[in-house]
């Protein structure tokens, strides 16, 4: 049975942390993890941030017209891929979850692709930037509205289950996202149907501007799961493991039958909401700094150099290797040239009709000149 092998209890007091800040493991149980595997999380978590970084310099360049900064949130993001099976099990993400993806398997490429609406953009520009999906790797296309997207995920999942794929499926979502009535009703359908779902909320304490304090009367987001009859766990988001861990349990539980859960992964965003935002009035700079002390690199850093797996060689080879490739697939990314203007009449019907091919001639008389 699944609950002889729990190895977490919902609603703890604290929030679950496997690594101590200094990189010390103090989980109750055995590391069970390869050397192989823990280095790849950390070669995805120094990705992630570079790609971040990279997405910034795009939007200050003039090149994207949108960023969602993600840096703070990594150890949630490799936490929750690494936890899921790629091309198998569907991922709801929201736009602040570059890292999810491409720790799931998404090509930089088609990340940068997305942003600047090149024509290697499997969506064919057609989206906001730093809003990216995949098909091929079962990546819902984030969207925009905050937690219009939970509904469907509960959906697919009860689809799921009816079927039995024996797949799951995790939706992501900021807290601000728990003040919308969407967010209760899909987790209330979930709860009731039994959906094999992990509702995750990444709770960076504000909702854009708006402290987390003035969101909820609740203590935290996850104690909202007793409402509908789930477990929830309260998590430390900068703890890359605990993240995993927790997510690789509450996945299996949900595959095994046993039902959706609601985690809440406590992180910080070190940015601004988005590029259009100016932080600085409404945070304080200390408090900033503060949680940059709790960062997730440097603290599965000094995991992997207690355990000698890093060193400050093998560090920068990493770092070097990861600059290559996302600089390689940036260049690919914006060779691949824009989108011509006529895409926007693909894929909406299988038989276009004949006003919107008339409308498309006269597109292409437009831009002709």
């Amino acid at each position: 049975m699944i609950q002889e092998v729990q190895r977490f209890k919902p609603f703890s007091a604290k929030p679950i942390a496997l690594l101590s800040e200094a990189g010390e493991w103090r989980g109750p149980f055995d590391l069970d993890l390869t050397e192989e595997k823990l280095l790849t999380m950390y070669r995805d978590l120094v990705r992630a941030r570079l790609l971040d970084e990279r997405l910034g310099k795009l939007q200050r360049m003039g090149k994207t017209s949108f960023v969602a900064p993600a840096a703070g949130h990594e150890g949630a993001h490799i936490g929750v891929a690494h936890a899921l099976r790629p091309g198998f099990d569907w991922l709801f993400p929201y736009y602040r979850d570059m890292g999810m993806v491409l720790a799931l398997g998404v090509p930089p490429k088609e990340l940068f692709a997305q942003s600047l609406a090149t024509r290697a953009d499997p969506n064919k520009g057609r989206q906001m930037p730093a809003h990216p999906g995949s098909a091929a790797l079962n990546v819902f296309t984030a969207a925009s509205p905050i937690a219009s997207h939970l509904g469907p995920a509960v959906g697919a999942a009860i689809s799921m289950k009816l079927r039995g794929t024996g797949q799951v499926a995790v939706a992501s979502f900021g807290d601000g996202a728990t003040s919308e009535g969407d967010f209760h009703a899909a987790v209330n359908f979930a709860g009731v149907q039994g959906a094999p779902i992990v509702l995750v909320c990444e709770n960076n304490r504000y909702a854009i501007s708006v402290d987390f304090h003035k969101q909820t009367a609740s203590e935290n987001i996850a104690v909202k799961a007793h409402a509908y009859g789930m477990p929830g766990y309260v998590v430390d988001g900068m703890d890359t493991l605990a993240c995993y861990y927790v997510m690789q349990e509450v996945v299996e539980r949900a595959r095994s039958g046993h039902g959706p859960a609601l985690v809440e992964m406590v992180v910080y965003r070190y940015g601004a909401h988005s590029s259009a935002d100016d932080d600085a009035r409404y945070r304080p700079r200390e408090e900033v700094q503060r949680w940059r002390q709790r960062d997730p690199l440097r603290r599965f850093k000094a995991f992997l150099e207690r355990r000698g797996l890093l060193d400050d060689a093998k560090e920068a080879a990493l770092r070097e290797s990861a600059e290559a490739e996302l600089a390689a697939a940036l260049k690919e990314a914006e060779a691949a040239g824009p989108v011509p203007t006529d895409w926007l009449f693909d894929d909406v019907y299988a038989e276009r009709p004949a006003f919107l091919e008339e409308q498309r001639a006269q597109l292409e008389g437009v831009t002709r000149g």
